[in-house]
């Protein structure tokens, strides 16, 4: 992994240095597409590019086209603006791909099976680690053991989050090496599942309790830091991204990013959100940092968590949860918590990105803005990042204060299932509701929340205007009420998805005095079928007037 991955940077750093720079540069005969100042399609045949790596003009057919620096053949291909993912995780994705996959396995056995194999092949590795398992999509019923585990690897400590990150799974040495044992308590915000009857840990940690198990994990050296960020760089130019929010930056990750910007080798546009408020003000001080890096990083504002996920039953809900009667989720902070971070970075300036998932939290987090939003007038931008399950009583409230919702389309085909199941269809009238929200004059800032999901655009594009999943299921689409139109898809993740992230102006659109972020992909999103959409080859990945990623 580690020789492929250096050759892969190897023949990135050829790539970029093979594109002019400082230069002006024509890239003409192309198909090109962009929004507009008023959210409009507008088409073109050629764009020139300053020495800047800005847009200096748009050209259309007839046109007479200027002499620049050098030229470029788009050869008749679609030039689309650079998708933004507006959530996602960029170290996850980096250590994803270094580390143990579970995400293509369906069933607990299968898991197994790569798990043994994992650390067959990798027998110098003092932990196991990866990400990806669902238990839901195993038809399991239950979650997986501890035991079950110590039957593929018994040698070694294995630690293994759930696809959705707010669950671990632990082998025995696992839990042994963290002193985890029956008299353990589960912390506030999280939760120690037991082995029925007794009060012997189960291997499962949900939420808050992660924690318990994450801070036996030695923790990656930098290099390794770096390394993991040029895989997820690379990932995420080939699905033709070039920018992100990332959700949840630490000090370590925020090092990272500063030290590939520091040496030219960040060629990802990043909007970061801290861990938490004193994550934020460690890293950013009084304010938002300012752009660095030709517009390539700044730090935001912060990422807080008020609940968990559904596959967890972490989701904080207003009644218990169908299949779980009792259970309403795990609130992850009280009402005065809340209200006082959000206090605290909004004095700063700091932009507010809250997740919720379950009704409960969403109204938690809407009446908490709806309360203090007076307080903190100007252009807040405040965000909601996921609003999966919203009761239709609170969907206004997005659309009286300009709330963003982050949500993930992708999100909705993948838990459609397993959402009837822990609320019934009788509450899922607010669920994944794109369209309710946007009506309301809400903000769709579209992503992945990558590694959780696949980061690719095209699919979320493809779910986002169907409410079907690849396979066109359900016929008609899920609730298809909430489906979006194709403009609306692709604003969701470029325009709209750089103005949720202060970026407005800067990058997410093809117009003169924005950055030259743009992706050459073999057919028209606005004009193909579904499944043509879903099969979308992005040719080649260009940020700031410089190519980072050809298919060839």
């Amino acid at each position: 992994m580690l020789f492929k991955s250096l050759v892969s940077a190897a023949a990135l750093a050829c790539t970029l240095c093979a594109t002019p720079a400082l230069a002006d540069v024509l890239i003409d005969n192309v198909e090109g597409l962009t929004l507009d100042e008023d959210g409009k399609v507008k088409r073109f045949t050629a764009l020139v590019i300053d020495d800047e790596g800005k847009v200096d003009r748009l050209l259309e057919a007839g046109d007479k086209m200027p002499q620049t620096d050098f030229r470029e053949d788009g050869e008749g291909r679609v030039m689309i603006p650079g998708l933004i993912d507006a959530h996602v995780h960029v170290m996850g994705i980096g250590i994803g791909a270094l580390t143990l996959d579970l995400s293509d396995t369906g069933s607990l056995q299968e898991a197994l099976t790569k798990i043994r194999a994992f650390a067959a092949e990798n027998p110098d590795r003092p932990w196991i680690l990866g990400r990806g398992w669902n238990q839901e999509k195993w038809g399991l019923g239950r979650f997986p053991t501890a035991a079950e585990l110590d039957s593929a690897v018994g040698d070694r400590p294995v630690y293994l989050q759930r696809v959705d990150g707010h669950a671990g799974w632990a082998n025995s040495l696992a839990l042994e090496a963290a002193g985890i044992n029956a008299a353990t308590q589960s912390p506030a915000g999280g939760r120690v599942e037991r082995v029925a009857g007794t009060q012997e840990p189960s291997g499962i940690f949900v939420d808050a309790a992660e924690q318990l198990m994450t801070r036996a994990i030695p923790a990656p050296r930098p290099n390794e830091r770096d390394l993991a960020l040029r895989e997820a760089q690379q990932i995420l130019h080939r699905y033709g991204i070039t920018a992100v929010a990332d959700m949840g930056t630490t000090i370590e990750d925020w090092q990272t990013f500063r030290r590939a910007g520091d040496t030219g080798a960040l060629t990802l546009r990043i909007m970061a959100y801290a861990s938490g408020p004193d994550e934020m003000e460690l890293l950013a001080g009084a304010g938002p940092t300012p752009w660095l890096y030709a517009d390539k990083l700044r730090m935001n504002g912060v990422k807080l968590y008020l609940d968990g996920a559904l596959g967890s039953r972490g989701a904080w809900l207003k009644r218990p949860y169908a299949d779980d009667p009792g259970n309403t989720g795990l609130p992850l902070m009280s009402d005065a918590q809340l209200r006082n971070i959000i206090v605290r970075a909004a004095n700063g300036g700091f932009q507010l990105a809250i997740h919720a998932i379950g009704d409960a939290a969403n109204a938690e987090v809407l009446s908490a803005i709806d309360e203090l939003a007076e307080n903190f007038p100007g252009d807040r931008r405040w965000r909601i990042e996921h609003a999966q399950i919203v009761d239709p009583v609170d969907i206004p409230l997005f659309g009286k204060h300009g709330i963003i919702a982050s949500m993930q389309p992708v999100h909705q085909t993948s838990d459609r299932l397993m959402a009837e199941a822990r609320l019934g269809r009788e509450r899922l009238a607010g669920a994944y509701a794109w369209n309710s929200i946007a009506e309301q004059g809400a903000k769709l800032a579209f992503g992945s929340d990558a590694p959780v999901e696949t980061p690719d655009p095209f699919a979320g594009m493809a779910v986002a205007t169907t409410r079907m999943d690849a396979a066109g299921e359900p016929f008609g689409g899920w609730f298809p009420l909430q489906r979006v139109s194709r403009e609306r898809a692709l604003a969701g993740f470029t325009s709209d998805a750089a103005y949720a992230g202060f970026a407005d102006g800067r990058f997410g659109r093809l117009l003169p005095g924005e950055r030259a972020d743009f992706v050459l992909v073999d057919r028209d999103p606005l004009l193909a079928t579904p499944a043509e959409l879903r099969a979308t080859e992005v040719l080649e990945t260009w940020v700031g007037g410089r190519k980072v990623y050809d298919a060839d």
